[in-house]
């Protein structure tokens, strides 16, 4: 199709568009979807795999499911585009039925092949779902627009009290993904798992519980695809309002009181902290990563109070309650252990952080000897605590991690059958090799090749996998897995019956 060809298509059929949904316009990607289907391969993506039971490895769809999964990613699309622009379920299905129209070519096989009630139905569902969308979501119509709303974001997270140990943790994870969308450009980004963790200095197992405890609950973070091979996973940053409720959800840490409540004296179980904090979640992100603010290090109440006194000097232990959102005892005990490394020191009741805090290196006050030597730098901090090097195993294993992934993958690209191919009696028979993870020894050729069992020549088509399994190398064999498999059957039956 040329380009003036298209231009005409559009200016003739944008009339309907624009009085089909009044007083709005949808934009011109929205209008080139619905008139001329998915000609990008945008929504292609992740229609035609999918991933198996294990969670680990990807299978094929059908290409009949894989069609049918890309059509309806184009439905939803033009769904969401109608509900932005303040259409009607009314005008969404004018637009998908319309015998014209290319992005509706799914809904209208829907009513080809089950009936109108039921691509009607299916139109419903669809709606309800993008209403649903649109509904959380904010529609970014520049690169000025997403970083204004990472910003609100920031400044959501940096006056939301994250309460607990585990919810501490989930705003490290948090953090780490608003770095990753920052560097996007849009809440959409996308990270692989061990990335994070790597970023926000924790374990894999420990970003897994922050996520489905604190963070998808809470409607801060949604993960929309499940990466595989060499890509990350798709994530997309919420504002943790969900369901109405705009703090991490609730623990049975989050009640923690120094004292039990006497109802003598009219007290009742409330939280030590206050609704709202206020913290510096910059400096958060630039010391997470470090071994110092490890599990068994000065952790992320450390972070948290470092954080709370950047932006505001001169607090109080009681005020640092409220704004580094920790509990009271915990505050007292992590001031101490930072005052022993003098990165905090207090004149009278308030605490202030030294003057290179945020650089590990502590300061001796003259009037005070506790007998501990200041911090001389966040690695020897490290050493102190004995968890220096954590950052460095973690990441060394998840080297090793991804590299014996991506071997599995090489090698299960280069499977592609487990036969043998000789010539008795004047025809190819297909030999099926003894063992489905191997071939024999005497079958390997010095070059790579494989050798003929019976005249001992080289086969031309064949070649040996790093695995030990045999690739079929031909021009003419272009079959899926599920015709190799059925080839695979059917050569051993016919060998069978040759033995």
């Amino acid at each position: 199709m040329t380009d003036s060809t298209h231009h005409d298509l559009s200016q003739r059929n944008s009339t309907e568009f624009h009085s089909s949904i009044s007083h709005a316009r949808l934009p011109s990607a929205a209008t080139d979807l619905i008139l001329l289907g998915d000609l990008t391969g945008r929504y292609a993506t992740g229609s035609y795999s999918r991933l198996a039971s294990d969670g680990r490895t990807v299978v094929l769809r059908g290409d009949r499911q894989g069609a049918a999964e890309h059509g309806h990613r184009i439905t939803a699309a033009i769904a969401c585009h109608v509900a932005r622009a303040g259409g009607s379920i009314d005008q969404l299905t004018q637009l998908l039925l319309h015998p014209d129209h290319e992005g509706g070519r799914h809904t209208r096989s829907i009513a080809l092949r089950s009936g109108q009630h039921r691509a009607l139905d299916y139109i419903r569902r669809v709606w309800a779902s993008a209403t649903a969308v649109v509904g959380t979501t904010l529609a970014l119509g520049s690169r000025h627009d997403a970083f204004e709303v990472l910003a609100a974001l920031r400044a959501r997270i940096e006056t939301t009290p994250w309460r607990g140990e585990r919810g501490r943790t989930a705003l490290r994870v948090l953090r780490a993904h608003l770095n990753f969308a920052e560097t996007a450009g849009g809440p959409l980004h996308h990270a692989s798992e061990r990335q994070t963790a790597e970023e926000a200095g924790i374990s894999r197992t420990t970003l897994r519980a922050a996520y489905e405890t604190i963070l998808k609950p809470g409607g801060w973070l949604r993960r929309l695809r499940v990466g595989h091979g060499q890509e990350g996973s798709t994530w997309y940053l919420g504002d943790g309002s969900i369901h109405g409720h705009s703090g991490p959800a609730l623990l049975s840490r989050f009640r923690t009181t120094q004292f039990p409540p006497d109802p003598e004296l009219e007290e009742w179980t409330t939280s030590e902290t206050a609704t709202t904090a206020d913290i510096d979640s910059t400096v958060l992100a630039r010391l997470m990563g470090h071994d110092a603010f490890a599990h068994h290090g000065l952790g992320s109440a450390a972070l948290m109070i470092i954080s709370a006194l950047h932006v505001r000097k001169d607090q109080t232990a009681g005020e640092l309650v409220g704004t580094s959102s920790v509990s009271r005892a915990t505050t007292y005990r992590t001031l101490k252990r930072l005052a022993d490394h003098g990165l905090v020191h207090h004149t009278g009741e308030t605490w202030t952080l030294a003057p290179r805090a945020l650089k590990g290196f502590g300061i001796r006050l003259p009037d005070v000897d506790n007998g501990h030597t200041p911090a001389q730098g966040w690695t020897k901090v490290a050493e102190q605590h004995g968890t220096r090097g954590v950052a460095a195993r973690r990441k060394a294993l998840h080297t090793a991690e991804r590299a014996a992934y991506r071997k599995a993958l090489d090698r299960l690209a280069e499977h592609r059958s487990r036969a043998l191919v000789i010539v008795r009696d004047g025809h190819a028979v297909l030999v099926p090799s003894p063992r489905p993870d191997e071939i024999p020894p005497t079958w390997h050729a010095p070059d790579g090749r494989v050798l003929d069992p019976v005249t001992g020549h080289p086969a031309a088509d064949w070649r040996v996998a790093t695995d030990g399994r045999l690739i079929l190398i031909t021009l003419a064999d272009q079959r899926s897995y599920d015709e190799l498999a059925a080839a695979h059957a059917e050569a051993l039956s016919e060998w069978e019956s040759v033995a």
